[in-house]
């Protein structure tokens, strides 16, 4: 199976977005410049964010966009959702019933090769819906020993980082 690139920027944008202070909000742009991704490609993916809940986007010339609800309550399964939509990777077109030969009348039992990607993609939802953002943030957290990553982020927060009310 392969993700679109839109998945690893938007996990990557919801974990920067997840170092705000509370009233803090980032630019599309801004996230963009941090990733070294293209602002109309991201903007896309963080507007589907904002659509699934993951995101608040906030209006107007000190807005962007922050988190919707705390990175323990977003999973990594959420993120993919909203980009990639909720059908599942794989679907049969039930191609048995086509070409010269196809099988007489409509099949009595469920294709089971779909049925076998069904249980593939069940046990791959179950997994990312099990890893949160604040778990992702653990795992940074404990391999930058030299706090390289960390450093990396507070810069450019301290440059980028908007105030804003809370809601």
């Amino acid at each position: 199976m392969k993700l679109s690139d839109g998945v690893e920027q938007a996990i990557h944008s919801v974990t920067v977005l997840s170092q705000l202070q509370p009233e803090g909000v980032l630019s599309a742009a801004a996230l963009a410049e941090f990733h070294g991704v293209s602002p109309s490609y991201l903007l896309k993916h963080l507007q589907a964010l904002s659509g699934a809940g993951v995101l608040a986007a906030l209006p107007g010339p000190t807005g962007g966009y922050r988190l919707a609800r705390e990175p323990a309550r977003i999973s990594l399964l959420d993120i993919v959702l909203a980009i990639e939509g909720q059908a599942p990777a794989f679907r049969c077109a039930e191609i048995r019933q086509r070409g010269p030969n196809p099988l007489p009348g409509k099949p009595a039992a469920p294709c089971r090769i779909n049925a076998a990607m069904l249980r593939a993609e069940r046990a791959y939802r179950a997994e990312l819906a099990k890893v949160s953002i604040a778990d992702v943030l653990k795992e940074v957290s404990a391999e930058d020993a030299g706090g390289a990553i960390a450093a990396r982020g507070c810069a450019f927060l301290a440059i980028n980082e908007r105030r804003r009310a809370a809601p």
